[in-house]
């Protein structure tokens, strides 16, 4: 079977999804990134090799924070930022949503698409409040599963009101609830509203928030919060089935579109056992001092990128397609 793989790589996790040539997703993994990019890519590709021996890659597309190295260790056929993959991905699944919230480990993304077009977008750059790490983090500290956070925050009947617009404050106001005696459930609820308080303002600020409104993202997983945003809203929040791995599946859409039926350059499931190596150096060319970083496989070099005019990444000779 023909398919197409998307790998987003993130600071948190690693996914990748496998999409046929109908745009079906056949299959999804999610991995820990552990700041170890390369080998979670050759992980990931191992085991979808593994439960899937049977496929014929067609294309492969990268997006995620870490996409220009994944694209380079797979031979990509598209490198995309993580607004269109996911805009992309949001659109296939419900052809006219309008707004798409995305709410991953360590960022937070609007979308705003009209007519099937991206008009707007932001990303927040100041705080991690509201993120996925930011929730791992008060679970624990709480001593509650991250998986049983969503369902204790629906059983809040009366949430109470946290200060979520840092994350520093957020926790203190947290500890002094529960200190006054206020229900771990009613704490949680509050803490899902205040985190969605503090999207709306920081990120989707100004923004025309329109219905369909999808949802997705690792934190999409969180009842509460999906219950926050529905009542703040004021409307319905769709989750798609694969709302952790959103941004994979787009990058898979994005390199059959690419693709569209020639050759592609994906090195082969073979990559598993290759040997990539990084490395940096300064080029002293120019006053500019530029730092540049090379990936070897094995010891031949594969990509350089870093210098600002272009000398040591043109120098790298493109992997052929097949």
């Amino acid at each position: 079977m023909k398919v197409y793989l998307g790998v987003d790589v993130g600071s948190v996790s690693t996914n990748i999804a496998v999409v046929d040539a109908a745009g079906t997703v056949l299959d999804t993994v999610y991995l820990r990134t552990h700041g170890r990019p390369v080998a979670a890519i050759q992980q990931a590709l191992r085991q979808t090799r593994e439960r899937n021996p049977a496929l014929a890659v067609a294309g492969v597309g990268t997006t995620g924070s870490g996409r220009h190295l994944a694209g380079v260790v797979l031979g990509a056929d598209s490198v995309k930022n993580e607004i269109t993959a996911h805009a992309v991905a949001a659109m296939h699944i419900v052809p006219d949503v309008r707004t798409v919230l995305e709410i991953g480990g360590q960022d937070s993304k609007i979308i705003i698409i009209r007519d099937g077009v991206v008009t707007d977008f932001a990303m927040n750059t100041v705080c991690a409040a509201g993120t996925g790490s930011f929730l791992d983090q008060q679970a624990a500290r709480l001593g509650i599963p991250i998986e049983e956070f969503g369902r204790r925050a629906l059983e809040g009947a009366s949430p109470v009101r946290v200060a979520g617009r840092c994350a520093v404050f957020a926790e203190s106001d947290m500890i002094h609830k529960q200190q006054t005696g206020h229900r771990i459930a009613d704490i949680l609820s509050g803490l899902c509203q205040a985190l969605v308080r503090n999207y709306l303002n920081n990120i989707g600020k100004g923004k025309p928030i329109d219905s369909p409104v999808v949802f997705q993202g690792g934190v999409a997983a969180n009842a509460g919060m999906r219950r926050a945003f529905e009542e703040t809203l004021g409307c319905p929040v769709v989750v798609p089935d694969h709302y952790g791995v959103m941004g994979a599946v787009g990058a898979a859409l994005l390199a059959r579109e690419q693709v569209d039926g020639g050759p592609t350059a994906f090195r082969g499931f073979d990559l598993v056992d290759y040997r990539f190596r990084t490395a940096g150096f300064e080029c002293d060319g120019c006053p500019n001092i530029c730092e540049v970083v090379e990936i070897k496989l094995d010891e031949q070099v594969i990509a350089r990128w870093g210098d600002r005019c272009g000398k040591w990444t043109n120098s790298v000779q493109k992997p052929s397609r097949k």
